[in-house]
């Protein structure tokens, strides 16, 4: 059976160019870069060069700002905590409701140590309220950690806007995106076009390279204290032997999505959009998550009345369909998506969302596959509901009140 792959915000196959320029560095060029010796030294400025590329794709900026991490969770943990023990005189964090778990549970772990946190809320189409966030900047503020766009939904916020408003209130507050989502997907200048960010995490394996490599921009002069301490490696930034073959990896699969971001970005959106209009005339009673909102151009989030997400998902498995409910890192868990109830979705629906993210990859044998199969899917589960009319295909009269 072949695998159709729509779950590209959860991770991404890594690309051939990737592996290739990997794989000279797991058995020939295997050297610890901090040694001394001549073919050490040469695996220590193969590194080098890879954090040039990684510097010039997001904005031509200083390769020394670019610290190599593990993940984006571990970017994002570095930034927050990092920067809060490095300026302990201010003890107020901002952020959203609607943040990828690697960022709020450590919000909520600062507030246990007795900071406190501002969860900016969500319309009902995912958009921040800017007056609100005007109103939450105060004295006392020492960070502002706004994702660039959702994992779950796509929708993009304004972070130029948000970091300008931010150091014109306060050029000492810092300001942080989790950009896991975005890099690799949307053109990011952080000399040109986000002058005012200081912070910005992302991983590899979201833009196809491996997992288990990520980076954190930290803008010069910009107070973060190292997170992980043992060595002198990072300019003693964060400890530990360098993943040399990954890093060259996320250097390569960087270039290679900058090169051909244009054409894949089109590409991708017009499978999204066809997907999301067809999926919308052949299914009734659903909605499209975000829909009026600025959005990635490759992710569709679709909540389905009166069903559940789990039996959809187990379904489009049988045919060979990845797909998910929203965040992998919260997949296992029974609970709704924290995002659509920061969104008021309906309780009717906000447990039968599906998510599907595609990459360059795709193609529209894989929509067509979708628009084949998931419509009867849907229909076979909304069968076993009591609020669904099977006579009719519509919602029973009483379901309807349930919707607000």
């Amino acid at each position: 059976m072949k695998i159709i792959y729509l779950d590209n915000n959860a991770t991404t196959q890594i690309a051939p160019e990737v592996f290739e320029a990997m794989k000279p560095y797991f058995t020939e060029d295997y050297f610890n870069p901090s040694s001394m010796y001549e073919p050490a030294r040469q695996t220590g400025h193969a590194v080098a060069e890879a954090r040039k590329v990684i510097a010039n794709c997001l904005g031509h900026v200083d390769p020394k700002e670019i610290l190599l991490t593990g993940c984006a969770t571990e970017s994002n943990n570095t930034a927050i905590i990092g920067t809060a023990h490095a300026n302990p005189s201010r003890r107020h964090i901002i952020t959203t409701s609607v943040e990828h778990p690697a960022v709020l549970e450590v919000c909520r772990e600062l507030e246990r140590n007795g900071y406190r946190v501002t969860y900016l809320s969500v319309d009902r189409q995912g958009n921040l309220d800017i007056g609100e966030f005007i109103q939450a900047l105060s004295p006392n503020t020492l960070l502002v950690s706004i994702m660039h766009a959702n994992n779950e939904t796509g929708v993009i916020f304004p972070i130029e806007q948000l970091s300008r408003i931010t150091k014109q209130t306060d050029s000492s507050i810092v300001f942080h995106t989790d950009a896991t989502q975005t890099v690799g997907k949307l053109q990011i200048d952080l000399v040109q076009g986000f002058p005012y960010v200081d912070l910005l995490s992302f991983s590899g394996h979201k833009l196809h390279a491996p997992k288990g490599i990520g980076a954190l921009f930290i803008r010069r002069g910009t107070r973060c204290r190292p997170f992980m301490l043992g060595g002198h490696q990072e300019d003693g930034r964060r400890a530990g032997t360098e993943n040399v073959p990954y890093i060259i990896g996320m250097a390569r699969a960087l270039s290679l999505a900058m090169e051909n971001r244009e054409r894949d970005e089109a590409r991708i959106e017009r499978l999204r959009d066809r997907l999301e209009k067809e999926l919308a005339e052949k299914i009734p009673s659903i909605q499209i998550n975000g829909k009026g909102a600025n959005r990635l151009p490759n992710t569709l989030n679709i909540s389905f009345h009166y069903i559940e997400g789990e039996g959809m998902l187990f379904q489009l498995s049988a045919y060979g369909i990845c797909a998910s409910s929203g965040s992998a890192c919260t997949s296992g868990s029974l609970e709704p998506s924290h995002v659509l109830r920061a969104m008021k979705v309906p309780f009717t629906a906000v447990h039968g969302s599906v998510r599907f993210s595609l990459s360059r990859y795709n193609t529209d044998e894989d929509v067509d596959k979708v628009l084949e199969v998931f419509p009867q899917i849907v229909a076979n589960l909304r069968k076993l509901s009591p609020y669904w009319d099977n006579e009719r295909n519509t919602p029973r009269a009483e379901a309807l009140n349930l919707v607000q």
